[in-house]
């Protein structure tokens, strides 16, 4: 293995276990001496690949997002059927993921959002970079959807796909709050209902 290949896997295996240990315990609760012994890589090498925990918690969230993006364009493309049913099938997604178990969790996104936003500008922007990218995704479905005649034609997408996620990540929160899946369940009741199809009721104004 040349040194390059070997560099960027040592980074993406830093990367792959902070956000395992992250994603339990939060990111001011985790010291970078456990970050390096899980991933038994040592602590010299840490400053190698990231200037400080703050950069660390940037490059984690970025490299969060890429791969979320690259997930989510696979999941809304027309390949995959018709926008609504794309988009209904990426919140039954969010449903799933939030079942309660011992071992549930939320997504990186919603997990470190009320955290550091307050406490790390750097993490807050990628964190508003990367959201304001995944609203778009879906705005551009909600598009579609109207082109192709699977959502009403009336629906303002932008406004409709910050409100989508907005109310997810609300609810992803009570999650946590509540200890309970019934957020999660009243969020994919509503947003059925935001995104009607042509023939129904609501859609004739």
């Amino acid at each position: 293995m040349s040194r390059a290949n070997h560099s960027a896997d040592t980074r993406e295996h830093l990367l792959a276990t902070g956000e395992e240990i992250i994603l339990g315990k939060g990111f001011a609760a985790v010291g970078l001496a456990e970050i390096l012994s899980t991933a038994g890589v040592p602590k010299g090498s840490f400053y190698h690949y990231f200037p400080s925990k703050e950069g660390y918690g940037v490059e984690m969230l970025r490299r969060y997002f890429l791969s979320y993006d690259e997930r989510l364009v696979v999941l809304l493309r027309p390949e995959s059927g018709n926008a609504r049913d794309c988009l209904i099938r990426y919140f039954q997604g969010w449903l799933d993921t939030h079942r309660c178990t011992e071992q549930s969790h939320t997504c990186l996104a919603v997990k470190l959002a009320a955290e550091v936003s307050d406490l790390s500008e750097p993490m807050r922007e990628m964190l508003a970079e990367g959201m304001g990218r995944l609203i778009s995704r879906l705005a551009d479905a909600i598009r579609r959807g109207q082109a192709e005649g699977s959502l009403c034609t009336y629906l303002e997408a932008d406004e409709l796909a910050a409100s989508l996620y907005s109310l997810w990540v609300g609810s992803a929160l009570l999650y946590k709050v509540q200890r309970s899946d019934q957020p999660m369940h009243n969020a994919y009741r509503l947003t059925e209902t935001m995104l009607p199809q042509p023939d129904n009721a609501s859609c004739k104004r």
